[in-house]
């Protein structure tokens, strides 16, 4: 089966805007790390067989088996992120391991449908998913031209190095691809052993994820800090998504009570301007200003908050999206920010809590097993 492609979200707001952030900001050492898909090439070149038992049959069809307590990667855990991505429970970057995210993702799903919340990946979980969801999750996709040719950028970690860059792009075709399907790099190589991902025509083996779109306006977003999660609700109080996120640290923490989004900014520059910060860049003694990209230090997309520097934004790195601290604002994947983005305006509100009720919930659960299908 073909990958069909993901719905284009429209230009928000502003396209691009330089932000001067003092809470937000760059890791020490920043690393280099969907549109709508054109149409497939005719005559595609074959992928190599799969490695390590991640065929889209073992996948696709895969029966429930309980994660493994290791990071290894597993047919029905693959399956389930998948199945969360498209339901829009992000598990974050798809990686075919069990992690935290996954169980932040499972425990809103189970939330949302009325099961009892404890964030496992259970039999009961996995019989829901994949009654509401039948279709494959792992499709063929031919790289394209697009893909193919980029154009690419070589990053490095000099902040003053990459202010002089045409863009914070993407260090490769694979990268892209892996982005474009919220992958990660190293899930994409294991499915394509020794494919060319910098070769048009070259068939490989991806996700098939969402459309990117939600179903609604945003009215309503709950950043919760304790849970490093962030929902998006509408006017009447229903669910539309539930991500994975970076919320602040202990020395820059995010802030509370009710603010407001201010506007949105597709494609951001970045200004470091040390006057302004809590913190320094190596070997960067003045301001300056990083080009817009995936791997600017805000990603792809920020959405503007009433409080003067905090902003909800994408990141250059997916895989640490809710396993390491932001300064102060609220980190998602790229795609997750574009997506929530798509449906936010100015005047939506943003309540920040310590505590969700359904990770309250989610703590009570655990002392009692739940009741069987």
């Amino acid at each position: 089966m073909a990958y069909r492609g993901m719905i284009a979200r429209p230009l928000f707001a502003v396209t691009s805007v330089t932000l001067l952030l003092a809470a937000c900001g760059p890791a020490p050492q920043p690393k280099a790390e969907g549109p709508a898909i054109p149409p497939q090439e005719a005559t595609p070149i074959q992928s190599p067989t799969l490695a390590g038992g991640l065929s889209p049959g073992a996948v696709n069809q895969a029966p429930y088996a309980a994660p493994p307590t290791d990071d290894a990667r597993a047919p029905a855990v693959l399956r389930a992120q998948i199945l969360l991505d498209r339901a829009r429970f992000s598990p974050g970057v798809i990686d075919g391991t069990a992690g935290e995210n996954l169980r932040q993702a499972v425990a809103a799903y189970e939330e949302a449908n009325a099961l009892p919340v404890d964030g496992e990946m259970d039999e009961q979980v996995f019989a829901r998913l994949t009654a509401a969801d039948a279709r494959p999750v792992l499709v063929d996709y031919v790289v394209t031209d697009d893909d193919a040719k980029g154009p690419f950028v070589t990053l490095g970690h000099d902040m003053t190095a990459q202010a002089k860059l045409p863009s914070m792009g993407f260090e490769s075709a694979k990268e892209a691809l892996a982005e474009k399907f919220h992958m990660t790099q190293e899930l994409l190589d294991q499915l394509n052993p020794g494919a060319d991902f910098a070769r048009a025509g070259t068939k490989i083996v991806v996700a098939q994820v969402g459309d990117d779109a939600l179903p609604g306006d945003v009215a309503l977003i709950e950043v919760d800090k304790a849970d490093k999660a962030l929902r998006a609700f509408d006017a009447s109080g229903k669910l539309l998504a539930f991500y994975p996120s970076t919320i602040g640290s202990d020395e820059r923490p995010a802030p509370t009570g009710l603010l407001k989004v201010t506007g949105v900014a597709q494609d951001p520059t970045y200004t470091f301007d040390p006057k302004r910060l809590t913190y320094s860049q190596p070997g960067v003694k003045g301001k300056l200003t990083l080009p817009a990209g995936p791997n600017n230090p805000v990603g792809s997309v920020w959405i503007g908050l009433s409080e003067e520097t905090f902003g909800i934004h994408g990141a250059d790195e997916p895989k640490e999206i809710g396993k390491k601290f932001s300064h102060g604002c609220i980190r998602l994947t790229n795609w997750d920010a574009e997506e929530l983005a798509g449906k936010v305006k100015a005047g939506v509100k943003v309540s920040f809590i310590e505590a969700s009720a359904g990770g309250l919930r989610e703590e009570q659960a655990k002392a009692k097993p739940k009741a069987k299908t």
